[in-house]
């Protein structure tokens, strides 16, 4: 079945993700069956079938989906190059798979919090490619207002509790978030994800404890792209084996840039949580820039590291070639779908830079209670840059 086949899609950078698919997606759901690319690992726990069954709706979503986020990364690069984009910039090119992977298990009911690397996941949630460029160069149609920039985007009707850009700190506060769906019975469960850099962290041990003792249904995410900020993991932390750190709480090493492998772990996780409690997932993934926009990303490691895992591991590649293997698309088509992806990138920054800045009194909402005459001056304290009344 070719892409031909497919219906035409409506146009428009500025709504959600779901909206900018329907061109390139088949309505046929036959079911195709994929064998993840390695064996799951567990500890206190049985392992997850290797055989997860997709179609060639989810298959085509999936590679469209991930060409989009690489693409708005590389755009985000750009732009912050530029000086579009100030202040702090972590980028996800690499572990698209994660957030692809993990949203395919769930619903928008079971929330996801994360760190400071949140483009992608926001996307992935159902935010637009508008709402992104625009946050992150500080306009109001950002999903943030322009305040948070690119480390706390944030969207609450769909349970992303952001974007939190204290190392650790977004785990004990997803625990909660899981306390607040154990106690309303909304049988869902939450996500929160951190990095092996902030693994060994003692808040998310205390977190974890609490966790199990009440069988909260969080599920905690160690995306483990072997890189905290330059300090590789065997040089931080004793025992790599994130998946095990829980000790008394089950663990599962994941594949985590095979976005079929991540599908059916989180899947598996979600039905463990929602009877017993916390469970740990450990997402083997990395990442192609450096930490930040800041790092060049190859002090640390070597440019012949990070091309061999493109060339044997990228999670892209590895959806192209199921979709190859399946004949639902030719080479033509796909690099078709990517030159309007590329348009679609390009057409969101351009509505984006036409946003304007927020007005000076958004200095103030959200801080201070209103009704106190607060004033905002310079750095002279002569001048009044702003007022609330």
């Amino acid at each position: 079945m070719a892409l031909s086949r497919l219906s035409s899609r409506s146009s428009g950078v500025s709504r959600p993700l779901s909206a900018a698919f329907s061109r390139f997606i088949s309505t046929d759901t036959t079911p195709i069956t994929i064998e993840t690319s390695l064996p799951f690992t567990a500890h206190l726990c049985d392992t997850p079938s290797r055989s997860v069954e997709s179609s060639s709706q989810e298959l085509l979503t999936f590679f469209r989906t991930m060409a989009l986020m690489r693409r708005m990364e590389i755009a985000a690069d750009s732009l912050y190059k530029a000086k579009l984009i100030r202040g702090f910039c972590h980028l996800y090119d690499g572990q698209e798979a994660v957030a692809i992977g993990m949203e395919a298990a769930i619903t928008k009911k079971d929330a996801i919090i994360t760190a400071y690397r949140d483009h992608c996941i926001f996307l992935g949630r159902g935010g637009s490619l508008h709402e992104v460029f625009s946050e992150l160069m500080g306009r109001q149609a950002g999903c943030s207002k322009g305040k948070g920039g690119s480390m706390h985007f944030y969207k609450k009707d769909s349970s992303f509790y952001g974007g939190h850009g204290i190392v650790g700190a977004q785990v004990p506060l997803g625990c909660g978030i899981a306390f607040a769906q154990k106690y309303n019975k909304d049988e869902a469960v939450t996500f929160a994800l951190y990095g092996d850099g902030a693994a060994n962290q003692g808040q998310l041990f205390e977190a974890l404890n609490i966790s199990a003792l009440w069988d909260l249904p969080a599920i905690l995410v160690c995306e483990n792209n072997h890189y905290g900020m330059g300090t590789a993991e065997w040089r931080a932390a004793k025992s790599p084996s994130y998946y095990k750190r829980g000790d008394y709480v089950p663990g599962l090493k994941v594949d985590g840039m095979d976005a079929f492998a991540v599908k059916q772990a989180c899947a598996f996780a979600k039905e463990h949580a929602l009877k017993n409690g916390p469970i740990i997932l450990e997402m083997d993934t990395y990442r192609y820039h450096g930490h930040s926009m800041s790092d060049p990303g190859s002090t640390y490691r070597t440019r012949d590291e990070i091309s061999g895992v493109r060339q044997e591991r990228d999670p892209i590649e590895r959806i192209k070639k199921l979709v190859l293997a399946h004949d639902l698309a030719t080479e033509k088509e796909l690099k078709d779908m990517e030159k309007e992806i590329r348009k679609e990138v390009d057409d969101a920054i351009a509505k984006a830079k036409d946003c304007p800045m927020p007005e000076p009194s958004e200095l103030f909402t959200n801080v201070y209670v209103k009704g106190f005459g607060t004033e905002s001056f310079g750095p002279d304290r002569k001048e009044v840059k702003a007022s609330l009344p």
